[in-house]
């Protein structure tokens, strides 16, 4: 027996990008003592109040089916925020509960795109969208955003290759490269889809961590709403990574036919989650700053660090619980220089091959341990650094 091309070609002939996480994990359950800096994974659980308030949703017995489009309160509750924070008006009609940013995605691109369609999304991108593309028949076609542009993609990078294709993923704040995009590249993007007739998938589970400049959706931008689809998510903003909660934000006959979709693959979302979801995101903005307050910290740490020498240079870094170092100066590439980092300082971090071809001769550092720990391990990466130039 065989099985379909649509799961053994996921990964289009290559790898999923996270062989160094994989390796790093299997060292430290052998015993090793790796410094993790590879996943967006907070370094604190989930708050108390929220896990009581879903250990009490559960005990009141909210165990059962759930509605599947999401409990009408939180879905409430995720469009009275969505509207308050870009002015877009906004009904419960507009929003999806789903399990997560990542099914999110998926269930975004399988309403926006036909199988065989092509797929447009910016190089340097999360591990996962080319594989999301090929899951729902789509052609994966990375648009590059150059290293010497800050990572922002142009209306030129985007229109070389979008004649025939379907729709646009993007990420701002950006997971790998920290870039937030300007007012300047979101209006280029909305021309771009607006010239090419494309759906705009907008990944915006980053936007409470952004530290210069300012989060703009773009489903706010003038011509855009009926054309794009926003994904988020509580994994970020609240330290729910686990507990698999998100939305999306898309006109209501969208959400509508994605309905019907979600009634037949995840058939809704744990009610006693979407409970937990609702107190988290009734909580306010304070709570949301103090989840990602010790990135920004952190982040000053690196910096820090970085300007003394002159091997490894930081990609300016507005947002997202990650930095992006060149090391190119060492002529190696990113995959050369984590392995090599990962065998000999047990350090890991993630290659910036992992996340496209614009990202080569990168690494992405996630800034998910303590302080001190950070430190460390910076000190210690471009030492190593240093030593291979």
């Amino acid at each position: 027996m065989k099985l379909s091309n649509r799961i053994t070609t996921l990964n289009g002939g290559g790898s999923n990008g996270w062989e160094i996480f994989e390796k790093a994990r299997d060292m430290i359950a052998a015993g090793e003592p790796v410094t993790m800096l590879t996943i967006g994974e907070h370094d604190i659980g989930t708050s108390r109040e929220i896990l009581e308030a879903m250990h009490e949703a559960a005990l009141g017995g909210h165990t059962g089916y759930a509605a599947i489009p999401g409990t009408p309160a939180l879905r409430e509750t995720v469009a009275k925020r969505v509207e308050a924070r870009t002015g877009v008006p906004t009904t419960s009609k507009n929003v999806l509960i789903v399990p997560g940013g990542q099914s999110g995605l998926f269930a975004s691109h399988f309403a926006a795109v036909n199988p065989g369609d092509r797929a447009l999304h910016i190089d340097p991108y999360y591990a996962t969208y080319p594989g999301t593309l090929r899951a729902v028949g789509a052609e994966p076609v990375a648009v590059q955003a150059r290293a010497e542009n800050g990572f922002q993609p142009t209306y030129e990078d985007i229109a070389a290759k979008a004649q025939g294709a379907t729709s646009l993923l993007i990420n701002s704040p950006n997971n790998p490269t920290g870039a937030v995009y300007s007012p300047e590249t979101l209006a280029a993007i909305a021309k771009a889809c607006q010239d090419f007739d494309l759906w705009l998938i907008s990944d915006e589970v980053y936007e409470t961590q952004v530290w210069d400049g300012d989060h703009i959706s773009p489903r706010s931008l003038p011509g855009m709403e009926e054309r794009t689809i926003v994904v988020n998510s509580l994994s970020k903003s609240h330290a729910m990574t686990g507990s698999r909660i998100g939305w999306i934000v898309a006109p209501e006959a969208v959400i509508s036919e994605l309905t019907e979709l979600v009634t037949n693959t995840t058939y809704g979302v744990t009610g006693f989650v979407q409970d937990a979801a609702q107190f988290a995101l009734n909580q306010g903005d304070s709570v949301e700053k103090a989840v990602a307050a010790p990135f920004l910290r952190r982040r000053g740490i690196v910096q820090n660090l970085v300007e003394n020498q002159n091997v490894a240079q930081l990609v300016p870094a507005q947002g997202a619980m990650y930095v992006m170092l060149d090391i190119r100066a060492t002529g190696m590439s990113g995959k050369e220089f984590a392995s090599g980092l990962l065998d000999e300082e047990l350090i890991a971090v993630m290659p910036g091959e992992s996340f496209g071809q614009a990202a080569a001769g990168h690494l992405r550092i996630a800034l998910t341990v303590d302080d001190d720990r950070l430190e460390d391990a910076i000190v210690r990466l471009l030492a190593y650094a240093k030593a291979r130039v």
